[in-house]
């Protein structure tokens, strides 16, 4: 069989649709370019995990072509639509283990922090489970694997609520799944988030995150910042 796939499920960045609730802080515009800024450092953090198969779940479809533009050599690009994020993620897993990949790991496109020892925690752990989960700490989850289709798993859940991750696991146990769950780890969506990722970024190596960095050196002497004080 095929290595495992590692996807990360990403939308195109567009100004007033993206990350809004970080606005305010941010102007729409600075909301949109962080997305970017976080998922560019996320590809790379799943381009350097060794022994998997990179792809990247585009959402809209059409965005396919600007993605590959920013895509690593060799990544998989799948286009996807669907009427919620279970739904998405329900095709793009299939879609992979349908392929021949052993096993199919999704994450989040907006945390380039996550430790790279808990992606290949979730590898790993995927070799004696059926499922494993990376809950948020909002009550979602960051990372979602599995080794063959569950039909099932993704019906009746809340998404976008602080239930995801409580209302997956009693979907699993309901199909009588077994479940390894990786530490917690946090999104970017609030503006604590923000200097969360600020006081980390400062722990870590100066050419790590180099997207997200730039942002922010962008954002703390741009003229347009409403918040200026914020960037101090």
């Amino acid at each position: 069989m095929k290595d495992p796939a590692l996807v990360i499920m990403a939308k195109q960045p567009a100004v007033g649709q993206t990350k809004t609730r970080l606005c305010p802080p941010l102007t729409p515009a600075q909301a949109a370019a962080l997305y970017e800024a976080l998922l560019r450092d996320t590809i790379a953090l799943g381009a350097a995990l060794k022994g998997v198969q990179l792809a990247i779940a585009v959402t809209p479809p059409q965005a396919t072509r600007a993605f590959r533009r920013i895509s690593p050599p060799g990544a998989t690009l799948l286009p996807v639509a669907g009427a919620d994020i279970g739904d998405c993620l329900n095709q793009v897993l299939n879609r992979l283990l349908a392929a021949g990949h052993r096993q199919a790991i999704a994450i989040n496109s907006d945390g380039p922090t996550l430790p790279p020892t808990y992606l290949r925690q979730a590898v790993n752990r995927l070799a004696d489970a059926d499922l494993v989960l990376g809950p948020s700490e909002d009550g979602g989850y960051y990372l979602i694997g599995l080794t063959r289709p569950r039909p099932g798993l993704f019906e009746n859940i809340e998404w976008s609520t602080a239930r995801v991750t409580g209302q997956t696991l009693a979907r699993a146990e309901a199909l009588g799944l077994d479940v390894c769950l990786l530490p917690p780890w946090y999104d970017v969506d609030m503006a604590a988030d923000l200097d969360r990722l600020r006081a980390e970024l400062a722990t870590l190596p100066p050419e790590a995150l180099s997207h997200t960095r730039h942002f922010f050196q962008t954002a703390r002497t741009s003229a347009s910042c409403r918040n200026w004080t914020y960037w101090v």
